[in-house]
């Protein structure tokens, strides 16, 4: 499928036969040129026509009320405003999100006025739909609202724009309103974007992005046409000619292009506040380029292929926002002491050794990016001056800790400590009124730990990592160990957990906020519970559940290369005795297992009736497994036919691999809205099977002789074939299961 394509070309530059049919494919060119479609040779053009009447009521109804009835005088006037639609679907949607909430009818009426108002005159369809979103534009009333609105028309063209980047761009551009934090800054960032999609001037994408429907892009730079130049993404191999950089000029996005190099020496643009060149392969900048630029607020570098900076930046005396992050080839900063309304240095991913001169002169600085390569050390005496609400460095650099410990509003905090030492001291530093909103912070010998870089965004991340002994070491300390209080990740890796995590956390953490926990290389863990928690009299219930309280909100638990783990529950005394508590994993939503060595039954029966919100489960190369469900007893009494029935309504996604010892999933029934009925009782009956992968309508055993891959299908009608096997697995609708059988043939042995 080909879409909104604008101009002819053939078929054959993308590799595609101009005789399709002949291959068994089809192809489809969506266009809004017929001209177009006949030069493309489609056999048959069919028109889209715009929406009926009734049609175009229901959209309208669907999204502005979701279908619940109006007063009949506001109904009325509403069938009004959806003809002045003329049927176009994106008018439609966009009107009922403006409208959405209005109730008096004087509002309605002043609302239809407009609307005609804006639409008289147009005729075709572009123009028609237009003013059309130039009204829903301009209803937005708030400057803030209408600014954030045509910001996010500096990005390309379909373009997913994280919100997280967004916002602290809005923040660098001082588009919102003044807050004393960022947390506050990024709570309104939040509002503002939220309010756009809900008048469908933005859509949402994923959990964390946004985008502009391009007809609503293209509406944005109609409006904003005389003093921006917007060209992102287009393929550019140089930058504009040298008369398109007009004096009025105030904001210029050359994202996403080809250009190499700069031809000419200095622009004009003395109103310029924003210049976007990221994303360009961009090698050197002529040393005098930013000599008329001298209103520059926010210079964008970003992921370009620079060596270095031109001297002509330390004239941006207004400069606030320096952005340099993903520029690997470039190795030096000039001293940047000149630059005293800097408040955002990104320096992260670049080829610098060392921190600029002059930063620790930068009082007004508030985010410092320095997560590098190269870079060793932060000397000492650069943070002391600084009032930085943000710092991010790399997690095994040299850092001068009473100087961190010294940045009393900082609120976002990416970076390691060499010491348990060093970490409870920044945590006794922190002021009561001021607490660490995002953070990831690793604590150890961090060489051998990889950190996410967490960007320049809002990701929610609120993480501790305790790698090589650090635990050990806390637990040995005179100190207790400070977490802080609403951290929702911990991550143990190497880190001298003891036999039983859940004997560690609670010393660690009595919150509810924790969702992810991760344990890696701990030689010592056995188990994640002991039943009964004391040995000497079991507890009342109660008192479990309030003892276990922080692993009844975990959502993500992912095991890795624990040689003596044996399983989630270890029972010291009979299971009848000390019955799990209700609520214990009552959230987990993904386990992952990986070359855990002793393990041979993954889930106790008394824990699934726990388990009901279990979304996907994967066990890979755990070498004594036998059953994934078993019972805490012996087997003994215990069979298939004692149709003893379980149930886990959420589970979507299992992935078994690499099982040599694996029998049996579970001996009774599973009961699953998503896998197949019977996938329970699937036994490693032949073998030479390496992969089993169920769906909604296959179950396919595949034979497995080196690298080969035999697809079977109980209903041939609906063999999938070519990509439809890759994509089965990633489409959520259907369920994978990949189970690992025995081990693979050699390709000398003959195929039974």
């Amino acid at each position: 499928m080909l879409d909104d394509v604008w101009n002819y070309f053939p078929l054959q530059k993308i590799g595609i036969s101009p005789s399709p049919a002949k291959y068994g494919f089809k192809t489809i060119v969506i266009s809004r040129s017929l001209e177009v479609c006949h030069r493309m040779e489609c056999q048959n053009c069919l028109k889209v026509d715009v929406l009926s009447n009734e049609e175009a009521w229901e959209l309208f109804m669907n999204k502005h009320s979701n279908g619940k009835e109006l007063s009949p005088e506001v109904k009325e006037i509403a069938r009004e405003v959806v003809k002045e639609c003329a049927g176009l679907p994106l008018a439609i949607v966009t009107m009922a999100g403006s409208l959405r909430g209005v109730v008096e009818i004087p509002e309605w009426r002043n609302a239809l006025a407009e609307l005609k108002e804006s639409c008289r005159g147009q005729d075709d369809m572009e123009n028609t739909v237009f003013p059309i979103l130039l009204w829903s534009f301009n209803r937005l009333r708030d400057p803030i609202l209408k600014s954030c609105f045509l910001y996010c028309s500096l990005y390309p063209e379909d373009f997913r724009i994280d919100r997280g980047n967004l916002i602290t761009n809005f923040i660098s551009e001082e588009m919102m309103e003044r807050r004393k934090s960022r947390q506050a800054y990024f709570d309104q960032g939040h509002k503002i974007l939220n309010k756009l999609v809900n008048v469908c001037l933005l859509e949402t994408w994923g959990g964390s992005g946004v985008k502009m429907h391009d007809l609503i892009r293209d509406m944005a730079l109609k409006i904003t046409k005389d003093n921006w130049m917007v060209k992102a993404r287009l393929q550019l191999r140089e930058i504009p000619e040298e008369q398109e950089w007009k004096e009025d000029l105030d904001k210029v996005s050359l994202v996403g292009n080809k250009i190499v190099k700069i031809c000419f020496t200095s622009p004009k643009c003395p109103k310029l506040s924003t210049l976007l060149l990221s994303s360009n392969p961009l090698e050197s900048i002529p040393d005098s380029f930013f000599s008329q630029m001298r209103g520059l607020h926010v210079l964008n570098l970003r992921n370009t292929r620079i060596g270095y900076l031109p001297n002509s930046i330390l004239d941006l005396e207004e400069l606030e926002a320096l952005l340099l992050g993903g520029c690997l080839r470039l190795e030096s900063v000039p001293p940047l002491g000149n630059l005293k309304a800097l408040k955002e240095l990104d320096l992260s991913y670049t080829g610098i050794k060392e921190i600029p001169r002059g930063v620790e002169s930068l009082t007004n600085l508030k985010c410092l990016d320095t997560i590098s390569f190269y870079l060793e050390k932060i000397p000492t005496g650069i943070l002391q001056g600084l009032s930085l609400q943000r710092l991010s460095f790399p997690t095994d650099m040299s850092i001068p800790i009473e100087e961190v410990a010294g940045l009393k509003q900082l609120e976002e905090f990416y970076g390691g400590f060499r010491s348990m030492h060093d970490f409870n001291l920044f945590m006794k530093s922190r002021p009561s009124d001021v607490k660490l909103n995002f953070f990831q912070i690793v604590i150890g010998n961090r060489k051998n730990v990889y950190v996410h870089n967490p960007g320049r965004g809002y990701f929610g991340v609120k993480s501790v990592i305790f790698s090589n002994d650090s635990l050990e070491e806390g637990k040995r300390g005179k100190d207790k160990i400070m977490l802080p209080q609403n951290v929702d990740s911990l991550y143990f890796c190497a880190s001298g957990l003891c036999s039983c995590l859940f004997d560690d956390i609670q010393q660690l953490f009595s919150g509810t906020e924790l969702k992810t926990c991760s344990l890696s290389n701990e030689e010592r863990i056995v188990c994640i519970v002991r039943m009964p928690l004391e040995e000497e009299q079991p507890m009342a219930e109660e008192e479990q559940q309030s003892s276990l309280m922080p692993l009844h909100y975990l959502e993500d638990l992912n095991l890795y290369e624990l040689p003596n783990f044996i399983g989630l529950i270890r029972w010291e005394v009979a299971p009848e005795v000390a019955p799990l508590p209700r609520g214990l994993f009552s959230h987990l939503r993904r386990l992952s297992l990986l070359r855990c060595g002793k393990i041979k039954k993954l889930l106790p029966r008394s824990l699934v009736q726990n388990l009901h919100n279990l979304n996907e489960l994967k066990v890979t190369a755990c070498a004594k497994l036998e059953e994934i469900i078993g019972d805490e007893e012996s087997d003994e009494g215990f069979s298939a036919e004692s149709n003893t029935v379980i149930t886990l309504p959420r589970l979507e996604i299992l992935y078994l691999a690499e099982l040599p010892e694996l029998e049996i999933i579970y001996k009774g029934k599973i009961i699953s809205t998503f896998l197949p009925s019977g996938f329970s009782l699937l036994r490693a009956t032949q073998k030479n099977w390496s992969w089993v992968r169920f769906t909604d309508h296959w179950l396919v055993p595949v034979r497995s002789e080196g690298r080969l891959r035999r697809w079977r299908s109980r209903d041939k009608k609906k063999k999938p074939r070519g990509r439809a096997h890759k994509r089965m697995q990633y489409n959520r609708r259907f369920v994978t299961a990949v189970v690992g059988f025995g081990k693979k043939k050699s390709p000398n042995s003959s195929a039974k």
